[in-house]
């Protein structure tokens, strides 16, 4: 039960809960690890204290199941106890790796750090990867604590917050009043460097003077389970086409829809003749940009058709609209988007949650797109913000840094919980990581308009259940960070500053026993 209430404290440290104090359940956690009887005890406890984690984590994950609830409500409970069962398991890796390293003494905090941390960073990578509430990421997007980032990344500051954690368990040891006194103030000074650092930050780091840009986000509040009904497609288009062409002093340079904004593949709604391509024209001002979430198909050399999930760029021009750029998702949800194994996934009845013929095809490596009049642009879509470093490896390969990120996300489909709040954290870390603003766009919330130090801008947020449109200017987005610069280069050094001190452990254990 210790295991499973630390897992828990510790899943509340996120947004929304915010409960701070969980950062101290790692802690405890090093020491059922020091106190666990072998490995495979070891292993029982981190992955029951993973249980608790990612159930607090991922609880959201049932909503999807229920928007259709009559085809898949039956997979809910199977899904939240396989996805946070599953997802523990690197947790019970962790813990089994640091009983089995079995060091002692104080500085046994960096190879309890080294080993969650590390394991973290597989769960991000392994499988596809499912980075979602890295420890590093508990503390909320734009304070001091997060800033971090912009040097060490998600995974860095999770084997910062994880050692800092895990000095509360050192005052638990049997030993002198005095050693744990040590420890206690060890741990408050390095918490006090973590804020102080992030708060220079913040008040120092430079930026380039941003493009006048007047950006427009559209949250129409589409509610799931109404979207995908063919009779709802006209009132859909008409609302997100009534928020476009909303009246204010200053006119939007581009317009933002979120992921899938209409229940239709877009091929068929902008095809010369129809109603919906013509209605589309009149709402757009000459030189205007719509940047519009949609699903899109394209017949493939074998004649079959493939269907993208895709952010379009339409540019209003004189001889109509023009198509300007165009983004693919690269990085797929899995039983979302499609099913791993498909053909025996479908013969066993298994499917995709999407609206779609056929499961979604998975786009090119994410790279800046080139709208015709707006600055350069790296957009990720939903999912993909989750993972770090995802788009910035290709802007050092000749593509150039770009000066914002477009997220354009469909969160509805986790109703009114805690996830979309946390999709919003997420996403604001890849801010703080590359310095650069993000406009994210989602149908019913949460959207934002996020600086490069992940904070909102003042007046830039759409909440949960609220339709309505934010007009902001496009913030400044900061010089290079050295995240941005060496990527997690600096993690690794922080794993290797644990594996010399694990064996500065064992030298000393073994050089005191001859």
């Amino acid at each position: 039960m210790a295991a499973l209430a630390c897992g828990l404290a510790a899943g509340l440290v996120h947004p929304p809960f915010g409960f701070l104090p969980g950062l101290l359940a790692y802690g405890v956690i090093m020491r059922l690890g020091d106190a666990a009887p072998g490995g495979r005890s070891a292993f029982l406890r981190g992955w029951v204290a993973g249980v608790g984690y990612f159930a607090v984590s991922v609880w959201w994950v049932t909503e999807a199941f229920l928007v259709e609830a009559e085809t898949f409500g039956w997979m809910a409970p199977f899904a939240l106890i396989l996805l946070s069962g599953g997802l523990a398991v690197f947790w019970g890796l962790a813990l089994l790796a640091y009983r089995t390293a079995a060091p002692g003494g104080p500085w046994r905090v960096f190879v309890f750090a080294g080993a969650l941390s590390l394991l973290e960073w597989a769960r991000g990578t392994v499988f596809t990867g499912f980075p979602w509430n890295l420890p590093g990421e508990s503390w909320a997007a734009g304070t001091p604590p997060s800033q971090a980032a912009a040097f060490v990344g998600a995974y860095g500051l999770t084997w910062i917050t994880v050692l800092l954690g895990s000095v509360a368990g050192l005052v638990l040891d049997p030993v002198p009043r005095r050693d744990r006194l040590a420890a206690a103030a060890a741990g408050l000074l390095g918490l006090s460097g973590l804020y102080g650092a992030g708060a220079w930050w913040l008040a120092h780091a430079a930026s380039e003077p941003a493009p006048a840009l007047r950006v427009r986000i559209v949250q129409a509040n589409i509610d799931q389970k109404k979207k995908w009904r063919p009779e709802n497609l006209n009132q859909i288009f008409a609302d997100y086409v009534g928020l476009t062409t909303r009246r204010t002093a200053q006119a939007p340079d581009v317009v933002i829809w979120p992921e899938g904004a209409l229940p239709a593949v877009i091929n068929d709604l902008i095809a010369p003749g129809s109603p919906y391509a013509a209605d589309l024209l009149a709402a757009m001002r000459p030189g205007q940009t719509l940047m519009m979430g949609a699903n899109r198909a394209e017949p493939s050399t074998l004649g079959e058709v493939r269907y993208f999930n895709s952010l379009i760029a339409f540019r209003r021009e004189d001889a109509g609209l023009r198509v300007s750029a165009i983004y693919d998702k690269h990085r797929l949800v899995p039983f979302g988007e499609y099913v791993p194994l498909g053909d025996f996934a479908t013969v066993i009845g298994l499917r995709s949650l999407a609206h779609m013929p056929e499961d979604f095809s998975a786009g090119p490596t994410p790279a800046p797109i080139h709208p015709a009049g707006l600055p350069a642009a790296q957009p990720l879509i939903c999912y993909e913000a989750l993972f770090p470093r995802l788009a910035s490896r290709s802007w050092g390969g000749g593509s150039g840094r770009p000066t914002w990120i477009i997220n354009v996300s469909n969160d509805a489909w986790f109703g009114a919980t805690s996830g979309p709040w946390q999709h919003l954290n997420l996403t604001s870390y890849r801010a703080i990581e590359e310095g650069l603003p993000i406009v994210r766009a989602t149908p019913t919330g949460v959207s934002a308009v996020i600086d490069g130090h992940g904070r909102i801008i003042k007046g830039a947020r759409l909440g949960l259940g609220e339709s309505g449109v934010i007009d902001a200017w496009l913030p400044n987005r900061l010089h290079a960070t050295p995240y941005s610069r060496v990527g997690d280069r600096l993690f690794a050094c922080m794993l290797l500053v644990s594996s010399l001190i694990l064996g500065a452990i064992r030298w000393r254990r073994s050089d005191s026993n001859s």
